[in-house]
């Protein structure tokens, strides 16, 4: 059972030391908002034997459930709708991150208390049996939360428009709120081994976010001192692909392969790059391409909803196609190129626009207007 009253319960069912965009959006929210003086609660899934069902991290209260078993990205943790049913019975609010297959159990276990649903992206799994069921099973949880919400974020228009969701978030209280992004500046550069172009990518090595394509793009880059610096977890991340991309890597003495990076080690990371690259086949939205760019690191994704959302939104960057080296390399080149006065302008404004403290601010405008409808009941 809780161990007290609580303002606002976030419910994740990965959440750090797990790393992700969607892990660190979580935590900057929950740490965030009881930085704010909120009482915070987050319930996810022990993903980790080793970590505590029960810890306090950041002054945030962390409740974990035990995992059954793992199917893919998938997470089996039975207990983890009841202990999130009771929490949220426990507070305010209930913040519910989607997807997440055990929504649908969830929402009628937190009973009246007011629901915000955040929407990172439509469930992107392997053409797999158990891929198709689980997401299957995903959409139609993530439908069920969204109708039983008070109100429904997503990180952009461009974003929501695009969801197979969109048909219900239209009908709710929808609001637009980038995740919280971390200002990166001051780092060394200590992963620089040369004077020529560093490209970089951080995140996860997953297929959805198209290393290969990036590699590829890479070798037809003809400079020997050039170095591409793929940077994230590959070892213990849900979906790993660093194999499929292998073979392509050892062929290029000049790609470096960094591991997971934590803490002042990003910062250092793009300190030490030219030019960042987010070449995804899947994704809603890149908080490293936001960071790189609030770092002044001109940025290279690719057109999908969503996830072309902060170049398209600063300008500090290219926008190409999925699945295309010779544009990515193109535009990796480009921006090569391109003047220190007008990165430094373009950095400014992505600091502006994705910066922890703006994100924040609108979502504690959302919480206090649901919190206080709880109060006058």
């Amino acid at each position: 059972m809780p161990d007290r009253k609580y303002d606002l319960t976030l419910a994740a069912t990965h959440y750090e030391p797990y790393v992700s965009g969607f892990t660190q959006t979580a935590r900057s929210i929950a740490e965030g908002m009881a930085n704010r003086g909120w009482r915070v609660a987050v319930v996810t899934a022990q993903h980790d034997p080793d970590l505590p069902l029960r810890d306090t991290v950041g002054g945030v209260d962390i409740y974990r459930s035990p995992v059954l078993m793992r199917a893919s990205r998938a997470i089996v943790a039975p207990r983890y709708p009841i202990l999130a049913g009771q929490l949220a019975r426990s507070s305010s609010l209930l913040h519910v991150n989607l997807p997440m297959p055990e929504a649908a159990l969830l929402m009628p276990l937190a009973r009246r208390v007011p629901v915000v649903s955040v929407l990172h992206s439509d469930p992107h799994l392997p053409a797999s049996w158990s891929g198709r069921a689980f997401a299957r099973a995903s959409d139609v949880a993530s439908r069920a939360a969204i109708r039983g919400s008070a109100a429904v974020v997503a990180s952009s228009h461009d974003q929501a428009h695009a969801s197979r969701f969109w048909p219900v978030i239209r009908n709710r209280n929808f609001t637009p709120i980038t995740p919280p992004c971390l200002d990166r500046r001051g780092g060394e550069p200590r992963y620089r081994e040369t004077g020529g172009l560093h490209v970089g990518f951080l995140g996860r090595i997953v297929a959805d976010k198209g290393v290969g394509y990036l590699v590829r793009a890479f070798q037809r880059i003809v400079d020997p001192a050039a170095r591409l610096l793929i940077a994230g977890n590959y070892h213990e991340v849900a979906g790993g692909d660093l194999m499929a991309v292998q073979s392509e890597i050892d062929r290029d003495s000049r790609v470096r392969i960094l591991g997971e990076l934590r803490g002042r080690e990003v910062n250092d990371f793009y300190a030490s790059v030219d030019v960042f690259a987010l070449p995804a086949v899947a994704s809603s939205f890149g908080t490293v391409l936001a960071e790189a760019m609030m770092s002044g690191i001109p940025s290279v994704t690719t057109d999908l909803p969503g996830n072309r959302y902060p170049v398209a939104a600063t300008g500090f960057g290219r926008v190409v196609p999925p699945r295309d080296p010779q544009a990515l390399e193109r535009a990796i080149s480009e921006l090569a190129a391109v003047p220190r006065h007008w990165k430094e302008q373009k950095a400014r404004a992505a600091r502006a626009r994705f910066s922890v403290a703006a994100s924040l601010d609108a979502y504690e405008v959302l919480f206090t207007t649901l919190r206080g409808r709880t109060a006058a009941r």
